[in-house]
């Protein structure tokens, strides 16, 4: 299908702050950008660099005043999810040198302490991508969705000890079952058509059968019409903005997504 997104972010700046952000979408084998639009009010001098996950990222320092972030794109994606029932499990010797980050834990995937669970999760199931699929189901069985009911990042031990969570809670959980597996799995972020209620979304990819699945607990039924801003090993290295200084929250951010027409990779 071919997507039309669109973010606005407005902060109220008290003194010159640097910022990161990451809202361009690359193209890929999962998605083509036809069109983008980036916009900085006030202008002021805009560096890009690509970090070490392939994101693009783009640096600045906000003047005191009104900082206004708008961003826009046309983009090409599939209607459906890639499913892979039956991809094998990679043994680690043979998998690529730039998967292996997405093997360790980090920040917010504890996996060195979810093997039993892992291992209980996935009794019986074929090693790799059936691994993935029962964490998933699971995840969708007993963790509850609730959009809005955390702004702050929680790891995957806290989260299961919640039960609850907003999407990167479910990607932080989900990725940290699949690594205690050995599976490589890192974060997604970026935009999904159809999203209630409508805002940046995070999901997770896991790596069986040679390539990278995409996988998504707060959806059902392999919904497509995912865009794709950034990878990481987790949330803190995916945020669509950091800044440094004194705490700058967004006064409004706005994000919309509309299928243009049915086109498809």
């Amino acid at each position: 299908m071919r997507l039309r997104t669109s973010c606005i972010i407005k902060f109220e700046i008290s003194e010159p702050t640097p910022f990161i952000l990451m809202l361009r979408p690359r193209s890929g084998s999962q998605q083509w950008v036809e069109r983008e639009e980036y916009k900085i009010t006030p202008s002021i001098p805009v560096m890009e660099f690509t970090d070490n996950y392939g994101n693009l990222c783009q640096r600045l320092i906000a003047q005191p005043g009104q900082f206004l972030i708008s961003t826009s794109s046309e983009i090409v994606t599939s209607n459906f999810i890639d499913q892979g029932f039956g991809a094998s499990f990679v043994d680690i010797q043979n998998l690529p040198d730039a998967v292996l980050s997405y093997l360790l834990p980090s920040r917010y995937c504890e996996s060195d302490c979810f093997y039993e669970m892992s291992s209980s999760i996935t009794n019986g199931h074929l090693y790799g991508y059936n691994q993935v699929s029962a964490i998933t189901n699971w995840l969708r069985d007993n963790i509850s969705y609730l959009p809005g009911s955390n702004n702050q990042p929680l790891s995957a031990s806290q989260v299961n000890i919640r039960r609850f969570g907003v999407c990167r809670d479910f990607a932080h959980l989900g990725i940290a079952l699949c690594r205690s597996l050995s599976i490589p799995a890192r974060i997604v972020v970026g935009y999904l058509y159809g999203l209630e209620p409508m805002d940046m979304h995070a999901w997770f990819e896991a790596y069986v059968g040679d390539r990278w699945y995409t996988f998504d607990a707060t959806q059902i039924n392999s919904p497509g019409g995912y865009v794709i801003l950034g990878f990481g090993r987790d949330a803190a290295d995916v945020a669509i903005f950091n800044q440094f200084g004194p705490l700058v929250y967004p006064t409004e951010q706005l994000v919309k997504v509309e299928q243009i027409s049915s086109d498809t990779l």
